[in-house]
């Protein structure tokens, strides 16, 4: 078996969305909607990676279900998981829902202004840029986690996503 780097599948930093952990959830989303090309396939981020003011040191992460949190209307924050299904198990008049969806969406453009240092995930694992792609393989399982920041002497350099480990796993079990 050829030994595969991850510096050698990797997206460059310069390439994938960084934001300042002081931007709003609003301009978060924007950043996040930047399509990335890979091997002539274009897709959409799953995660950003979070910096301090400077862009010299990594924070975290943001996932969008973090984005998706921060904006969740409050009534539905803090009880449980049937208790927030039963909220939406009820009849309603029509008209009385167009009400309350203009009072919802004025509150989540609110919620919007929320910064991204209160919802980023701290970082679980991060990996060498010449680690071997099993190494990678491993963490991401190891870790739960579907991207891994990437390091050449102590600095992020990219980021390993699972699409493109998954890629390379294919071309390894289909030879």
């Amino acid at each position: 078996m050829n030994k595969k780097l991850v510096q050698e599948i990797m997206v460059p930093l310069d390439e994938y969305p960084c934001i300042s952990e002081r931007l709003n959830l609003r301009d978060a989303i924007l950043e996040m909607s930047v399509q990335i090309l890979r091997k002539g396939q274009l897709s959409l981020p799953r995660v950003a990676l979070v910096f301090d003011d400077d862009f010299g040191d990594l924070l975290g992460l943001l996932r969008r279900r973090d984005i998706m949190r921060g904006l969740e209307p409050r009534f539905l924050v803090g009880g449980s998981l049937d208790y927030r299904r039963k909220l939406f198990d009820v009849k309603i008049d029509p008209n009385l829902s167009e009400l309350s969806d203009d009072k919802i969406i004025a509150r989540i453009r609110k919620r919007a202004d929320r910064l991204v240092r209160q919802f980023m995930i701290p970082i679980k694992a991060t990996i060498d840029h010449d680690d071997h792609i099993m190494k990678a393989m491993n963490e991401m399982v190891d870790q739960n986690v579907s991207l891994l920041p990437v390091l050449k002497d102590n600095s992020v350099i990219g980021v390993i996503r699972s699409v493109d480990l998954l890629g390379e796993l294919t071309l390894i079990v289909n030879s």
